[in-house]
């Protein structure tokens, strides 16, 4: 008998104590809300223009040790921050070059950002129209587009 009760007075005990919602303590309170959802709209496309400027510009670059630590990538990054912050405020730049100068440590020990800085302008959908003449392009063998740039 007693390796029944034993057994079975353990069980209880730790469910009734392992457990808080068995107590006076657990008042459980519940709320409701229901939210409706709407199907998000999906973007196609956007396109934009980039307007590159004429100057080309030369950003020397002392990196911090927590900048550093990031490596190189994190160094890359933060100096064409800079640049573009010391220069017009400009997006992107465009035909980037770095020159990596490295301590004995072989940590990166400054940086030299040089190329044109950018800025994204006028950004618009692609209407029914532009679309049309793609279809119509291709269709006829060709990209659509007069640009001398194409690539077909």
């Amino acid at each position: 008998m007693k390796k029944i009760i034993v057994p079975f007075a353990i069980v209880m005990v730790a469910l009734l104590t392992s457990c808080g919602s068995f107590g006076p303590k657990a008042m459980v309170k519940t709320t409701a809300t229901h939210t409706q959802v709407s199907a998000a709209t999906p973007i196609v496309a956007v396109f934009a223009d980039l307007e590159v400027s004429p100057n080309k510009i030369s950003y020397f670059y002392l990196p911090s040790k927590t900048v550093a630590r990031g490596g190189y990538d994190n160094v890359v990054n933060s100096a064409v921050r800079e640049a573009l912050a010391n220069n017009g405020n400009g997006d992107v730049i465009v035909g980037l070059e770095t020159q990596v100068k490295y301590n004995e440590k072989s940590e990166i020990e400054s940086i030299t950002i040089t190329g044109y800085p950018a800025k994204y302008v006028n950004f618009r959908n692609p209407g029914d129209d532009y679309l049309k003449e793609i279809s119509k392009g291709s269709a006829n063998g060709n990209s659509g587009s007069s640009s001398p740039f194409s690539l077909f």
